[in-house]
Order: structure tokens, then C-alpha cells, then sequence
């Protein structure tokens, strides 16, 4: 069997992305510096063919995806799976992914309210995760965003999200 095929399949069968550590590991079958190479020769193959789906780096792993042209066919056809997040919690999620790390009583201060109970839905949805403790006084517990919350949102990093200025660019 052809080891980038071998890949595509595992590719186009895994609801997660799946990082080239994992890929190396699983694959032992074959030298490490093989799969590497057969993974970059596919996602340049899909990258640059005339297909309606790609291989993207999503949450330091791969993924194939519909192109974001074809989104609104794929839609006719596939049920949106509804995350249920409400205008709250994906506030309280914004000001994590944005701010991160970032204590309770600073996300409560910049949403004017207690946020306990988004926070708490954000951890069982386990988008969000605790990131330790701060130094000041009580040593307060600070929340930031999972491998999960990047999957989701299909971003590389929290350096992918938009800029204030690409936001707002939506409005005009």
C-alpha cells in the first residue's frame, strides 16, 4: 500500500486533526522521515488541485475540510451540528480566547456580570481549561482555551483569530 494513500484514508476518517507526532507513531510501519514527506507531498497535491476539499493545519494537526466556497451547498445537505452556545457563553469564550490566561474576576469585570455558570459550561464543553494559578492575592485560577476550541473554530492557534479591525470591517 502506498503510504500517502495510506494517510488520505486516515485523513478523511478522523473527525480530529492529527497532529504528525501521532502520524509517526502509528505509521511505525514506515520511516518517520517517509511519512513526513508523504504528508507534505499530500496536502500539496490537495492544496493545489481543482477539488472542493482541503488538508488544512488546524490545532497543530491536519484535517480535511470543505472548502469555505462550498460551504453553503454542503449545508443543504448536512446538518449544521448546533454547538448550543449562547450570546453569553460565547461572550465569556471570547474574552478567554482574547485575553487568555485570564482570571473569573477579570472576565466577570469585562462583561459587567457573573460568569460562573458559561464558564462552567465552557469547561464541561471542554473549550476552555484551567491555566493555572496567579500570583496576586488568593491566587486566583486563570482560564484558557483547549485543543478543542481550536478544532471547533478551525484555527491553527489563537493567533488566527480575527484582528478587532477585520471585525469590524464586517459591519461596513
Amino acid at each position: 500500500m502506498e503510504l500517502k494513500r495510506i494517510i488520505e484514508a486516515v485523513l478523511f476518517s478522523s473527525a480530529r486533526s492529527i497532529t504528525a507526532k501521532q502520524m509517526i507513531k502509528k505509521l511505525d510501519d514506515f520511516p518517520p522521515e517517509e511519512v513526513l514527506e508523504a504528508l507534505s507531498r499530500l496536502i500539496a497535491e490537495y492544496n493545489s488541485a481543482d477539488r472542493a476539499f482541503l488538508i488544512a493545519e488546524v490545532s497543530g494537526g491536519f484535517q480535511m475540510q470543505t472548502k469555505a466556497e462550498y460551504g453553503d451547498w454542503v449545508k443543504r445537505f448536512v446538518r449544521e451540528k448546533e454547538m448550543g452556545l449562547t450570546r453569553s457563553v460565547m461572550e465569556t469564550l471570547s474574552i478567554i480566547a482574547y485575553k487568555q490566561p485570564v482570571p473569573k474576576k477579570e472576565i466577570d469585570r469585562l462583561r459587567g456580570v457573573d460568569s460562573s455558570r458559561a464558564v462552567k459550561q465552557l469547561l464541561e464543553r471542554k473549550l476552555i481549561e484551567l491555566g493555572g494559578r496567579l500570583e496576586d492575592a488568593g491566587k486566583p485560577m486563570v482560564f484558557r482555551t483547549t485543543k478543542l476550541f481550536l478544532e471547533t473554530f478551525c484555527l491553527k492557534n489563537t493567533a488566527d483569530l480575527p484582528t478587532l479591525k477585520e471585525i469590524a470591517s464586517l459591519d461596513a
